[in-house]
């Protein structure tokens, strides 16, 4: 643009009025390409004419231009009820294919709808040698173990089936990794079975409601080891002949009552040993067993500690057992080499940070297949980097460092001392990238290309090539093949579909906002409304998680028929991250130390005060929703916040965090004794006399996560102030719930929108039948 207005020779203030003309139809037209065009071509013309021709030509050419834009913006297509009401946009957007697995070194099998074929990564194209059958499903000459309606099996070859056990009480069966065992739980003890002799064997005999061998405490399943765990609590040596597992007591935990009633009117009760912040949590002994029986040998530890037992890793010798201890207040993370014999302890790893060290299901070590290195993530600096450690715990070197967040490792060259991995943040905290990195931190290279998110989907077995569905706001996804030189050897798919440009749709745009104390630019996700017009206000809805390190605002496409139609009714959609979300790493993080929902609701209220300010937002009509953690944003925005937020919709909100488990509350805030000023601010109740707009607010009856007593909690807080609000509960519902229930909140969720924001009646056709 700027070239065009000197080459045109037009004084200052005039150059201005071009610019505003141009910019102001860039806005609302996309054919400013034409225009540049035709000024470009008629150039050597107009420089001969004098300044009033000059103005005239000027003014018939923007004329004809927006003539032009007018008459090709009218002649797109508009989105129907399939579109809309079954998110059904074929001939839109394809279905991009999916990377099955990789078959060699240099080949891999692709599925699509109605096919499957080979690649040749040398090449790029389909390799019809192979025969495609279920063979290539299986890995022949191994064993499987799996579960059936309560039976366990064990599958030889991927063929022959035997029946163990058809007990529904075995939980979570596992193979051993020579194939000979399988390791499983029932009635809170730990058995393995022999497969040749066809033997069950007991290997604990003290399980009880109390006494958990081998399966996880709720809190431990849900806070440490991981949802994915389904409460195993065991792990299998790498040579097959321990077992090593969590023995945990839970005896002094408190128990908590949930009740319910069921469709024969019948009350339904279940108690759940749940600690709450500052409650005892359950004693936990680290023991290692073979898997033919004999006696426990426990590590090393005092279970009367209050401490806490991340996921434990075996060294790839199978001699020794990394365990990783934790104290209650979570800052310091000390890791123990465990001797497998005799079951002592000596220091391998330490580390110490200011606010505190996650003890996730997150891998943290990563073994070379020689055994002789470690690779250990930590974010001590601010920042999730690699560094390298030798076999006995030795620092070598960092790998990686800088401003960004190493999220995955995805391969490890060993011959040529070269790890591959996964980081954000480096060219965007919206995208991920695939890096190559040596061992000894040297020759940082990134893989990837363009301004796009990529989501590396495969690499192969020698770590050569790599497969990558990318996208960003405008650009559909796209798939492809690349060699880990950065060569990009074919596009395996583009979910643009042949009518894409056929059709109006609705602009998505990611954007950034800079934080009221000028330290970082915000990240926010915005679908304007269709038929936008210049002066008019417009409602938002802000859609949130907010949670730390869990932001959702991704530089990604995103085409569903809801997002549509809410463009079409009018509606701003928008999805923010906070400085704590992840973007800005531990760093960002950091700020939720001792004060969670503060910065979170700081942060989301600058971004909603520039959308009024810039973006055509209503101050009047600003709606909020979530869920969990969104929830309890939702409530605390409509409440502390509600000079900004007029609406919420909260659903399985934590409204105090006085009424959450120790370990994930305890993390960021400490413990009510020496934090009570944090969990006062902290508190959604603390707030109600702020609230002026509407709250919905949902939850499910037998929700053993977050419990309902955190709805009532804030409905009594409301109704005591003489405030109105919005209330549901589900029978049977947990942290969630399915089926019509579920059909009935998403109904719940539309009218309130169509109430509030948009202010008028929900459409028929956007229920859910």
């Amino acid at each position: 643009m700027f070239f065009y207005r000197k080459k045109l020779g037009l004084g200052k203030q005039q150059k201005i009025r071009f610019a505003n003309n141009i910019f102001e139809q860039d806005v609302i037209y996309p054919q400013t390409c034409f225009r540049f065009y035709a000024i470009e071509k008629t150039y050597l013309a107009f420089s001969t004419m004098n300044y009033n021709m000059k103005k005239i030509f000027l003014l018939s050419l923007i004329s004809l231009s927006v003539s032009v834009s007018n008459f090709s913006y009218a002649q797109l297509k508009e989105l129907d009820s399939t579109h809309y009401f079954a998110s059904n946009f074929k001939g839109i957007e394809n279905k991009i294919p999916r990377v099955v697995k990789w078959l060699d070194e240099t080949h891999f099998l692709i599925s699509e709808t109605e096919s499957r074929y080979v690649i040749d990564a040398l090449t790029g194209e389909k390799d019809n040698s192979f025969k495609i059958d279920d063979d290539l499903r299986t890995e022949e000459g191994k064993n499987y173990a799996y579960v059936r309606t309560g039976s366990l099996h064990i599958v030889q070859d991927g063929k022959s089936s035997t029946l163990i056990s058809n007990e529904p009480a075995i939980k979570n069966p596992e193979m051993s990794p020579d194939y000979k065992y399988v390791a499983y739980t029932k009635n809170n003890d730990l058995y393995s079975y022999d497969i040749a002799a066809k033997k069950e064997i007991r290997l604990t005999t003290t399980g009880t409601e109390d006494i958990l061998n081998g399966y996880a405490s709720w809190v431990y399943y849900e806070e440490i080891l991981g949802r994915s765990s389904q409460y195993k609590a065991y792990w299998w040596s790498p040579d097959s002949k321990h077992i090593a597992y969590f023995s945990s007591d839970q005896s002094m935990v408190p128990t908590f009552y949930i009740s319910d009633i069921d469709s024969k009117l019948l009350t339904v009760e279940e108690r759940t040993k749940y600690p709450k912040v500052g409650d005892s949590n359950p004693e936990v002994k680290v023991g290692i067993i073979h898997p033919t029986g004999g006696a426990t040998v426990w590590s090393d530890f005092n279970a009367k500690d209050d401490q806490y037992f991340g996921i434990p890793y075996w060294k790839p010798d199978g001699k020794s057992l990394l365990v990783q201890w934790m104290n209650r207040n979570q800052d310091s993370l000390m890791i123990y080499d465990v001797d497998v014999i005799s079951g002592k302890k000596k220091i391998f790893y330490k580390e110490h940070q200011r606010t505190w060290i996650n003890l996730d299901d997150n891998d943290r070590f990563r073994f070379s297949s020689n055994g002789k290195n470690i690779l250990v993530t930590s974010d001590k600096t601010g920042w999730n980097h690699l560094y390298n450690y030798d076999i006995n715990g030795k620092l070598l070197n960092e790998i990686t460092s800088g401003k960004y967040t190493v999220t995955e490792i995805n391969f490890i060259d060993e011959k040529n001392a070269v790890v591959y991995f996964t980081a954000r943040g480096k060219e965007n905290t919206a995208h991920k990238d695939l890096y190559k990195v040596g061992m000894d931190g040297k020759k940082l290279q990134r893989l990837t290309f363009g301004d796009y998110n990529h989501i590396i989907t495969s690499i192969s077995p020698t770590g050569k090539y790599f497969t990558t569905t990318y996208s960003n706001v405008s650009t559909p996804y796209k798939a492809a093949l690349v060699s880990t030189t950065g060569k990009i050897i074919k596009e395996l798919g583009d979910s643009k579909g042949a009518d894409a440009d056929k059709y109006r749709l609705a602009k998505t745009e990611f954007l950034r906002v800079k934080s009221d104390d000028g330290l970082y630019d915000l990240p926010l996700k915005v679908t304007w409304p269709l038929n936008m017009e210049k002066g008019k206000t417009y409602p938002v809805l802000v859609s949130i998680y907010g949670g730390p390190n869990a932001g959702t605002a991704w530089d990604s496409w995103s085409l569903n028929g809801p997002q549509q139609f809410y463009a079409k009714e009018g509606l701003i959609v928008v999805v923010m991250d906070h400085r704590a979300s992840g973007h800005f790493g531990k760093e960002g993080v950091n700020y939720m130390y001792h004060d969670l929902g503060n910065y979170e609701l700081k942060d989301y209220s600058t971004m909603v005060r520039w959308l009024v300010a810039n973006g055509q937002a209503d101050p009047k009509r600003v709606g909020i929703t979530g869920f969990s953690y969104g929830g309890y944003m939702s409530a605390l925005a409509v409440t502390k916040g509600s000079d900004v937020f007029s609406y919420g919709m909260a659903g399985g909100s934590v409204t105090d965090w006085r009424l959450y488990d120790s370990h994930y509350t305890e993390r960021y805030m400490g413990r009510p004794s020496n934090n009570p000023e944090g969990y006062k601010t902290s508190s959604v109740l603390e707030y109600v006399e702020g609230y002026k707009g509407m709250l919905q607010i949902v939850h499910g009856n037998m929700d053993d996560n977050v419990h309902i007593e955190n709805s009532v909690a804030l409905a009594s807080k409301l109704q005591d102030a003489k405030k109105d609000f919005e209330y549901m509960t589900y029978s049977s519902g947990r942290h969630g719930w399915t089926g019509n229930k579920r059909k009935h909140y998403n109904n719940l969720k539309t009218k309130f929108i169509y109430k509030y924001l948009l202010q008028k009646e929900a459409p028929k056709e956007m229920m859910e039948e």
